[in-house]
Parts: structure tokens; sequence; C-alpha cells
């Protein structure tokens, strides 16, 4: 009678062991639906070694009780997983200065691991978003900024005021976007040196289907930041081949729950476009 063995990282030597400081898959939480504990348990327990973090997307752990989040990150922490919030950071800021310690202060309590902070929907000037990362690695908690592509046209520097930590001065805000990936390489290295952890980038315009990714910018932001230092979004299992067959097993990526097994695949060293060679690199016979 055969039987099957999932594969070690140590037969395939295509990632090391959790923790991961590359080759981390996130995966999104209750957002677009609302999981059970029992959900999240199974996946925890059938993929947990190929799960590094649950991302309460969107904002959802603030419409949920204080308990259920405090399980939820419990038993990810029980299979070396972190939790990290949503883009949501953004939206307690309105609730003035002292609002942003209060919620990472709340994060800690409730055992988030880690805080995301948009870049885009703050709005506020280069050097408030650096005090933010910092405030949030002073806190204990890892910093995680997102990015995105396109900029208010007001925000791009137009006098060459680009050098390394130039004051920018403020200009009347705009109503039209406009793409810059030199100015997203700058502030996202600016964040790293004030201790942010990871660079989320935007899946919109980038990479939301793999037919269209804009592959130049992808090369760009990872040649300059590392592949260590930034995160995906892979909206589809298409798109995640491509991200693994450019850049290897080692790209982070963050993808919904039901992509995890696919993705684990996909890092496997012998994969088939077609995933034919999929039994081939995850399973053997003992």
């Amino acid at each position: 009678m055969a039987s099957y063995r999932w594969k070690s990282f140590f037969e395939e030597e295509d990632r090391p062991e959790k923790p991961r400081r590359y080759g981390v898959t996130e995966m999104r939480g209750p957002h677009y639906s609302l999981f059970s504990q029992n959900l999240l348990q199974d996946v925890f327990e059938s993929m947990g070694q190929f799960v590094d973090g649950l991302k309460f997307a969107g904002g959802s752990h603030s419409l949920m009780p204080k308990s259920y989040i405090k399980e939820v990150t419990s038993m990810a922490h029980k299979h070396n997983v972190y939790v990290s919030t949503g883009d949501w950071a953004e939206h307690l800021l309105r609730k003035g200065p002292s609002a942003f310690r209060d919620y990472i202060e709340e994060c800690k309590q409730l055992g988030f691991d880690t805080i995301e902070i948009d870049a885009g929907s703050l709005g506020v000037p280069e050097e408030a978003l650096l005090r933010y990362v910092r405030l949030v690695k002073s806190g204990g908690l890892r910093a995680k900024p997102l990015f995105a592509v396109k900029f208010n046209k007001s925000d791009v520097p137009v006098r060459g005021d680009r050098a390394y930590g130039s004051y920018v001065v403020p200009t009347p805000r705009s109503s039209e976007l406009v793409e810059d990936v030199d100015l997203l390489i700058r502030r996202a290295e600016r964040c790293v040196e004030a201790g942010a952890d990871m660079i989320m980038i935007d899946a919109d315009d980038l990479c939301r289907q793999a037919d269209s990714v804009r592959a130049d910018i992808i090369a760009k932001v990872i040649g300059r930041l590392g592949l260590e230092k930034t995160m995906f979004e892979a909206s589809n299992p298409k798109t995640s081949e491509w991200f693994v067959k450019q850049y290897g097993p080692r790209v982070n990526l963050f993808v919904d729950h039901s992509q995890v097994m696919d993705l684990e695949c996909l890092r496997g060293r012998n994969l088939g476009k077609d995933h034919a060679s999929v039994l081939g690199s995850s399973y053997f016979l003992f």
C-alpha cells in the first residue's frame, strides 16, 4: 500500500523553517467573508507550517468583539503565525494626536504583532509617516507601511528636491493621481531606515492580473529594497505563479487563505506550467 508524506524544507531547501525572513506567506483573514474559529483552526492545523502571517484585512478587527480577536491571535501564535492589522490605522488619526499611541497599545493587548500603515490613505507629510513607524517600533510591534505607485500630484517634488531626507514644501492638494515609482522607493527606503520591518506594495495597478503585471516597476522596487523587505499582494494563483517564476521561492506574498496550498506547491523546485509536477516536488513515496 502506497503512502505519501508532505515535503520538508530541509529536503527541498527552498525556504527555511519558521520564523522566516524571506519566502513569507501572509494569509488574508476576515474581510470578504467572516472566518469562524473552526475554519482558521483547520487552516492552521493542515497548512500551518506554510503560513507565516495572518492579516485582518480592511479594518475588519474593528467590528469584532475583543474576546474573539484575542482567541484568534492566541490560536495563530500557537502555530507560530504572526498577526497583522490591515490598513486601518489611518482612520484612528482623525481622533487626535494621542489616538495612534492608544491604537498601538490596544493592538498589543489584543495580540497583534504587526501594524500596517497605509501611506496613501494617511495623507500626511513624509516626516509624520516616519514618526508613526517609529512609534510602532517603540511600542514593541513590527511596522509595515503600505505603498502604492500612484501619488497625489501635489506630493511629487517638482524642484529637484528628491534627495534623501530633503524637505518638500507643502503644496495645495490636487485631485490628480500620477505614477512615480522613484518617490515610492525613496519613501519606502526612509521607512526602512526608520525601522520598518516590511514594505507592503499595493497590488492595484501593479499586479492585480498576471497578464498585465508591471514587471518593470516590480523589478525596480525589488532591486532597490530587496526581496526580504518587500511583500506583494498576489490576487490570484496566476499572479503567484508569475512572482515565483520571476523571483523564486524567496519572494514574500500576501494571498487569500484559499491560495496557500497552491502557493506552497508553486514554491517547490519542479514547477510545471500546468502544475503537473506538483506531486513530484511536494510528495514522495516511502
